[in-house]
């Protein structure tokens, strides 16, 4: 398999063998004619906006989406406050993902190997694999459990007609087409909103709920707390954020890493903001989650339900089939959006480690090690419904994988984006770096608390 190109690993020297020639490269192409135009107007500024959407947007899976359930129906309005509380943290994070991916040009395992010794980032590459691969076939069963209660066709037919169509729309469309595809498909997140609307909220109660946090006294308010911020800050969304940033510059005509190195502080800014509001869409969708079980299978004392398909069934007794419909469409939606993401991430954090050939723009031919990984993550995923494996004790070994990976990655993205040579001249600001190292340890914290 043919490397995309050659990396020689960072040791506290240069980049490169000859990293003026590097940095040249990557000013000069700012001034080529193929380079992306500054964006002027609205429509303009829309349509350079789009990673930062599609990776909020998947953060909201369909077993995200069950964890904000399972929120809302066990603890009512009570923890509102942490889609606030997590929406900076998810900012920052993703802002520096992108950044790194902006700025050196690679994906995070790429920047990262010119930190740290292959074997540890492989590790980290497995335990990835591993966690998106179970959280995906739990993503593909709820997906199918919702198709099955729409047209009344067994699931197990839906597991594989899902899996194998979304593999394949992957791979043969072209990543503008497919980021196109990806970023409307994150307006299925309305739905969520529909339907806290549609059953009436009580505003006051959901305003001191949203601004004033506490715990319940309930036993599991911890660890549901815990379970919310492994939801939210996912591994999978680091390496996918950054890796798009790849494919964008791909897109452009940037194929050579050289070409790729440095960033226009306006391309950064854009992106910020592409993130904030990707987050804020995100973070809306679980705070109505929450807010929509709690107004429903909280209120009606339904407050152990056990899967999203469990959610959608107690939904339409209690608030009419219309909301039933709306939480099973939005199910689909942000599993479409979601199950690329997943399966995409581990790929790119393999072919960065072993120096493959990647990209969605590839053909299969030119990226086998890319695409092996990718289709054996969706495989996986549909043999493990079939297989019957209890959705509820995958997701929670998904959390536990999660819990421990992400701040150690955290810490990590944390070293890379903090490095002038390896940034170009252009880390992460002093308050990003901040905020992520708060993040990291409240990971760091939240996966000790899973434990104990």
């Amino acid at each position: 398999m043919a490397p995309e190109s050659t990396i020689t690993p960072y040791r506290g020297g240069s980049l490169a063998t000859h990293p003026e020639k590097v940095e040249h490269r990557g000013a000069q192409r700012r001034k080529e004619p193929r380079d992306r135009p500054r964006p002027v107007g609205v429509r303009a500024f829309w349509k350079s906006l789009g990673p930062g959407i599609v990776t909020g947007a998947a953060d909201d899976d369909p077993s995200g989406i069950a964890t904000y359930s399972v929120a809302g129906a066990q603890f009512g309005s009570a923890l509102l406050w942490t889609a606030l509380f997590t929406w900076p943290l998810m900012v920052a994070v993703q802002a520096m993902c992108a950044r790194v991916g902006m700025v050196t040009g690679r994906g995070i395992a790429g920047a990262l190997r010119h930190k740290f010794p292959r074997p540890v980032l492989l590790v980290a590459a497995i335990a990835l694999f591993t966690a998106n691969t179970i959280n995906l076939g739990a993503d593909l069963t709820g997906m199918a459990d919702a198709s099955e209660l729409l047209t009344g066709i067994n699931s197990h037919v839906w597991v594989v007609v899902l899996g194998v169509g979304i593999a394949v729309a992957t791979i043969r469309l072209r990543y503008a087409t497919l980021a196109r595809v990806l970023k409307w498909l994150a307006l299925s997140l309305a739905a969520y909103v529909v339907t806290a609307l549609y059953v009436g909220p009580d505003w006051p109660v959901v305003a001191r709920d949203t601004f004033v946090p506490r715990i319940p006294a309930r036993g599991g308010a911890w660890a549901t707390v815990v379970a919310i911020l492994g939801t939210t800050i996912s591994p999978y969304l680091f390496f996918w954020q950054a890796s798009q940033e790849v494919e964008e510059e791909k897109a452009i005509g940037r194929r050579r890493v050289a070409d790729r190195v440095g960033a226009e502080p306006y391309e950064i800014n854009t992106r910020k903001i592409d993130i904030t509001i990707g987050a804020f869409f995100s973070n809306a969708a679980m705070f109505f989650i929450i807010l929509a079980t709690a107004l429903t299978l909280h209120r009606a004392g339904r407050t152990n339900p056990q899967t999203s398909r469990e959610v959608a069934e107690a939904l339409a007794p209690i608030a009419g089939r219309f909301a039933s419909l709306l939480y099973t469409v939005g199910l689909l939606g942000t599993g479409a959006l979601a199950i690329p993401t997943l399966a995409g991430s581990g790929a790119y954090a393999f072919a960065e480690i072993f120096g493959w050939r990647q990209g969605i723009d590839e053909p299969y031919n030119r990226a086998p090690g890319f695409y092996a990984m990718f289709i054996s993550s969706v495989a996986i995923g549909v043999a493990l419904d079939f297989a019957n494996v209890n959705a509820v004790a995958a997701l929670y070994w998904t959390a536990v994988i999660n819990g421990v990976l992400a701040p150690f990655l955290l810490v990590g993205i944390l070293i890379a984006a903090s490095d002038r040579q390896l940034m170009q001249g252009q880390p992460s600001s002093r308050l990003g770096r901040a905020v992520v190292g708060l993040t990291a340890l409240l990971m760091f914290g939240a996966a000790v608390g899973m434990f104990l």
